[in-house]
């Protein structure tokens, strides 16, 4: 009889184990030469797709609320006109798969397989993990002058996602990072917020080295959001420790600290003297915005961009970015998105697909914001879990200026939605607490129970 609480505790733990281990798989190296495109996490998240649709069935059960339903589902109008507009048949299909598996199907698998905040916890302490593990290679790439090519130097670090996904270790560092600062902020047990804001300052220096300004300005602005959200008092105490700790940190560099210099320098000249780079993005924002001037109500389709760029671009448009190191040899990557997930959909699915898809994401952070407000009078039980649920979808409506999808981290953005999803709609005060007795009788129905209230 001994063994059976151990195997009670793995069994009511297996369903969110499969959501770890897509983002464990994002752990593995990308194969030498390899494009960065979709790989093992993303045929994993198929699977947990799969297995949510499977538990479903078994246990006949309306799986989500009517409200839920509806902020889930907002995209998908607007996916289906874009389809049936793109510029081939197969064009559609890869596209309308890619978005409903990023902004839809994921996220409500995520939603659905996370029963109360132990789950939400694990799967954020995994999103940490993930973060030490790509910021110490990167690191590493760093002062073994192994990383992307940064410069003329491989200094850049880029993790395990290689030269062509550069912005892949910034991404799962920068979400990291912001899962570090809600345990340390609003974690129950002193043990885990020391060790929480022990990982978010070990997590600066490697965030630093990536040399992604959008990480850094998304990650600066949610830190921020996150601090005033838990309180101005404690936010100020913990805010000047970080900041002074930081400092030192990335000092501690030294040689780097010139490049890094120049790189922050640079966010104030991009309208004065942009870079090549800055220039590239400023034009390829224009292109998707004359795609829209077209084609206001249906976009140029799904997978359209690349094929009208030229059109709507001007001269200034450089031919593609050259990528070289971490292992790869010289190559001249094409540039096929505007770098801007707002103009890209604008640009592709137009007004319609714009406004389903971002209203989804105002809908999702008005029921979150709501949510940390209810548990902050209830007494700040599952602050933690409000502080992340609201960082991570701030971080990502800020990052999508600088950034959309593409590369094998795109999984990553389904699993933070799907996070900020069950954080404000199924989470919130009345949401069951581990060790309680609630949730034994939570844990014996349906998943994600809780969004169906």
């Amino acid at each position: 009889m001994a063994p059976a609480p151990p195997l009670r505790r793995a069994a009511r733990l297996s369903p969110v184990l499969a959501v770890v281990a897509v983002v464990a798989l994002l752990a593995l190296p990308v194969r030498p030469g390899g494009e960065g495109g979709a790989g093992p996490a993303d045929a994993l998240s198929a699977v947990v797709v799969g297995l949510c649709a499977v538990r479903l069935l078994r246990t006949r059960r309306r799986p989500l609320s009517r409200t839920a339903a509806v902020v889930l589902g907002l995209p998908v109008a607007g996916l289906a006109l874009a389809a049936m507009n793109a510029v081939s048949p197969g064009a559609a299909v890869t596209g309308l798969g890619r978005y409903l598996q990023i902004f839809v199907l994921v996220p409500a698998a995520v939603l659905l397989l996370i029963r109360d905040r132990r789950d939400f916890r694990l799967l954020a302490w995994s999103f940490l993990g993930l973060a030490l593990w790509q910021g110490a290679v990167g690191v590493h790439q760093y002062l073994t002058r192994t990383g992307a090519s940064y410069q003329g130097e491989d200094i850049r670090a880029v993790g395990t996602f290689g030269p062509t996904d550069v912005m892949g270790m910034a991404t799962a560092v920068s979400l990291g990072l912001v899962c570090a600062v809600g345990l340390a902020l609003g974690g129950s047990s002193p043990k885990s917020r020391a060790a929480a804001a022990g990982c978010a300052l070990a997590l600066v220096p490697p965030l630093a080295l990536s040399f992604s300004r959008g990480a850094w300005i998304a990650t600066a602005l949610t830190v921020t959001t996150q601090l005033v959200l838990a309180g101005p008092r404690r936010a100020l105490r913990i805010g000047a420790a970080t900041v002074a700790a930081g400092v030192v940190l990335v000092g501690g560099f030294g040689v780097g600290t010139a490049m890094l210099q120049e790189r922050i320098d640079s966010i104030a000249r991009v309208t004065e003297a942009p870079d090549q780079s800055v220039t590239d993005r400023y034009t390829m924002w224009a292109a998707a915005a004359g795609m829209w001037q077209a084609h206001p109500l249906t976009g140029v389709g799904l997978k359209g961009f690349p094929e009208y760029r030229d059109g709507h671009a001007s001269l200034a448009l450089s031919s593609g970015s050259d990528t070289e190191g971490a292992g790869a040899a010289y190559r001249r990557q094409p540039l096929l998105s505007p770098h801007n997930m707002y103009l890209l959909v604008l640009g592709e699915q137009g007004l319609p697909g714009l406004l389903g898809l971002v209203g989804g994401w105002l809908a999702l952070l008005v029921c979150g914001l709501r949510g940390l407000r209810q548990v902050r009078a209830a007494g700040g039980r599952g602050l933690e879990c409000a502080l992340i649920g609201c960082g991570l979808l701030v971080w990502q409506l800020v990052d999508f200026v600088y950034a959309d999808i593409g590369g094998r981290s795109t999984v990553l953005t389904a699993v933070c939605l799907g996070l900020v999803a069950w954080w404000s709609l199924a989470g919130g005060p009345g949401a069951a607490t581990a060790g309680s007795a609630t949730v034994a009788s939570e844990r014996a129905t349906v998943p994600g129970e809780a969004a169906l209230r």
